[in-house]
């Protein structure tokens, strides 16, 4: 029978949309294992992935029998089994982290986490700072500091407000002819930008608590949408943490950006970047070439894999 090559574009956990080249979709299951290559995942199969199905049955339902190697993919802890991982969404051209400085309040950890994790796996890295139009004027002051300390160790950041409708060309114009993932907390609103993105979506839009200054989860399983005919944006749940996977501490700086520029000018080969003599980060952070938050995240990010060993 013959073989057809398409993109997943939902993942259910145990079936999956797949789109062919044909434009056609079929409800795919997987069926047998696929080998991970020693990965400890609870998803063979993520949103993103190129595959070959076999049609079985009716029309619109096929076999998954094959799966291309992966440009790339991001990754995080799974939820369910302490030891395993979970594939956010592979073969992506870039990331897009949406943020709120409040109500949700995104913490600089998480972005910072959330940019090393895309860094650790080669792909790109936007920040997008939404509901401007709750910000007064301190609150905006506080949001174009981060936005300039972004910038400069290479990340492109926007302020944004999806209500308003205000920066919403810039954010199409990075989207233009890229497959992009769009993540971050539930309540930051996603959802509302995807549907300003593409405004035939009509996806379900939560709120936010005030009781507990956090959003509601209204994307259940990952999902590749259309902008247009060259430009897809895969929506992820809402994550609440991003534990780092498939790191080791020694090789954390090596993915924030302005640690990455001192490689080789420390010491001792194997720098941490903590206390040891003659460390070029280190006389860096205290020179103020290193920002603060940055610099916290990292120690963060070394204490998170000491508690994983």
């Amino acid at each position: 029978m013959e073989k057809l090559r398409g993109r997943v574009i939902k993942s259910t956990g145990s079936w999956y949309e797949v789109k062919t080249e044909a434009g056609e979709i079929y409800h795919s299951r997987l069926r047998g294992k696929f080998k991970q290559d020693d990965m400890k995942i609870n998803n063979p199969i993520a949103v993103g992935d190129w595959v070959f199905i076999e049609q079985e049955g009716e029309k619109e339902s096929a076999v998954i029998k094959e799966i291309e190697p992966r440009q790339n993919y991001i990754i995080r802890k799974s939820t369910r089994k302490s030891a395993f991982s979970h594939i956010i969404a592979s073969n992506l051209d870039q990331a897009i982290l949406v943020a709120t400085l409040s109500f949700p309040r995104t913490s600089l950890g998480f972005i910072d986490r959330f940019l090393v994790s895309a860094e650790s796996f080669r792909i790109p890295s936007i920040l997008v700072l939404n509901k401007t139009d709750l910000m007064d004027d301190e609150a905006k002051a506080n949001a174009l500091e981060l936005k300039a300390l972004y910038e400069s160790i290479g990340y492109p950041t926007f302020l944004i407000s999806v209500l308003k409708n205000e920066g919403l060309d810039e954010i199409r114009a990075q989207i233009k002819g890229k497959t992009s993932l769009i993540s971050g907390h539930s309540g930051v609103g996603k959802s509302s930008l995807l549907n300003a993105l593409i405004p035939d979506l009509a996806l379900k839009t939560g709120i936010v608590s005030k009781f507990a200054n956090k959003g509601t989860h209204t994307t259940t399983f990952a999902e590749m949408f259309e902008m247009d005919s060259e430009s897809t944006i895969i929506d992820t749940p809402g994550i609440k943490e991003l534990g780092l996977v498939e790191m080791e501490k020694e090789e954390i700086s090596d993915y924030l950006p302005e640690m990455r520029a001192f490689l080789g000018q420390c010491k001792f080969h194997n720098c941490l970047h903590v206390n040891e003599p003659s460390c070029a980060v280190l006389d860096a952070f205290v020179a103020g070439e290193i920002a603060d938050s940055r610099y916290m995240s990292y120690l963060s990010m070394l204490e998170d894999t000491d508690n994983r060993r």
